[in-house]
């Protein structure tokens, strides 16, 4: 069984591993035209799909335990939630453009400087913290309880949805299942 800090570094290493496959095709020649690398757009949709699952779960099983635990750990997850928060809200306009614009782009690049920002806010200073006070066996059942939740956690970002761990709990499966429909609809689920 793996710890909390193995499955979000898990998921971490793949995030960053898809911003730096995003991040090396050549621009576009101009406005509309896409000359990234093939199936661009499909690896926006996983690196949005991802994103979307990872920060469901972590508000819902992560934060809390960091606000209930570390010292100074409400200010931490305030931090660390706005900052999720905020990714929500390019997450979902990203969907409604394509590889080649340049508001999409523009947004991309955006969201990738502060993925990155966001993923060494929380290894470098929410995790040291964490570490000092989780016991082994909370650590793995947290990381159990974020892995099975992260089997129905919605694949799309829902930034009006207030990042309330009991309501994200309660509501997680049934949006999950709503997004997966949806993605199988749009053909989105196939990538």
């Amino acid at each position: 069984m793996a710890n909390v800090f193995e499955v979000l570094e898990k998921d971490h290493d793949e995030v960053k591993s898809m911003m730096a496959e995003l991040e090396t095709g050549s621009p576009p020649a101009r406005e509309g035209e896409s000359r990234r690398t093939p199936g661009r757009k499909q690896l926006v949709d996983q690196l949005i799909m991802e994103e979307s699952k990872h920060e469901a779960v972590e508000e819902q099983y992560f934060w809390p335990v960091v606000r209930e635990l570390v010292p100074g750990g409400h200010e931490l997850a305030d931090e660390a939630v706005r900052q999720e928060q905020k990714a929500k809200f390019t997450l979902e306009d990203l969907i409604g453009y394509q590889p080649g614009e340049t508001r999409y782009e523009q947004m991309l690049t955006g969201l990738i400087q502060e993925a990155r920002e966001h993923i060494a806010f929380e290894e470098e200073r929410v995790w040291p913290e964490l570490r000092l006070v989780l016991s082994p066996e909370r650590s793995v059942e947290l990381g159990t309880k974020i892995e099975r939740a992260k089997k129905m956690a919605p694949t799309r970002p829902h930034p009006h949805t207030p990042p309330n761990p009991g309501l994200l709990k309660a509501t997680s499966p049934l949006v999950g299942a709503a997004d997966r429909l949806r993605d199988l609809v749009t053909g989105r689920a196939r990538h």
